[in-house]
């Protein structure tokens, strides 16, 4: 029986600060891509822009689904064995976090990877609130990156159109939420999604 044609294109990532799912995502997505000769792009992204473009609105704020959801992130978290604390601020803005992630991955992928995993368990973790500038710029600063020259990039209106263009990028493409997976064309939303991501990626489709 001949073997299924696998790709080698890179998979699209896109995640929200603010998501606990993106968190549990961001930590097992470079792994799983890894395990089949695949890299991950990584797309920050805003869902309060697609809660305007859905008519859908944050978690907590849903009767019913808002409780459920609340312990369904709990479970999640103690499934894939990561640490979490629900932060005292939920959700929040993240334009900040946002925009210095993608400045520093245009410099550097590898550094931005750190400090996107650093500002989740900053806030999914620690209940650091990242919404505040100045706790951005600690966490870059801890990962190496240069505090004021990020502190004036996030400041001028450059770096604000990138992020815009980036989330405009991404619902072109469809991306509604938090984790959004697309592996060669194909739509994955949520981290409880990442078998079939896998599966998708071991058989080449199904």
């Amino acid at each position: 029986m001949t073997e299924p044609r696998r790709s080698t294109a890179p998979i699209d990532f896109y995640f929200d600060f603010s998501s606990p799912y993106g968190y549990f995502a961001a930590e097992k997505i470079d792994a799983l891509a890894e395990r089949f000769g695949r890299t991950v792009l990584w797309h920050p992204f805003l869902l309060g822009v697609t809660f305007k473009v859905t008519g859908l609105a944050p978690l907590p704020s849903i009767p019913l689904k808002g409780a459920y959801s609340m312990h369904d992130i709990e479970r999640s978290a103690r499934y894939f064995g990561l640490p979490f604390k629900q932060p005292s601020t939920f959700p929040i803005p993240t334009q900040h976090a946002a925009r210095a992630f993608l400045w520093i991955n245009d410099r550097s992928p590898q550094k931005a990877r750190a400090f996107g995993l650093a500002a989740y368990r900053a806030y999914f973790v620690n209940d650091v609130n990242i919404s505040d500038l100045g706790a951005v710029l600690d966490i870059a600063a801890g990962q190496g990156i240069d505090r004021d020259e990020l502190s004036a990039v996030l400041s001028g209106t450059e770096i604000k159109a990138r992020l815009a263009a980036e989330v405009d990028l991404g619902l072109s493409r469809g991306v509604f939420g938090s984790p959004f997976i697309i592996v060669d064309g194909e739509a994955f939303w949520g981290a409880d999604r990442l078998p079939q991501v896998e599966r998708w990626l071991a058989e080449g489709g199904f």
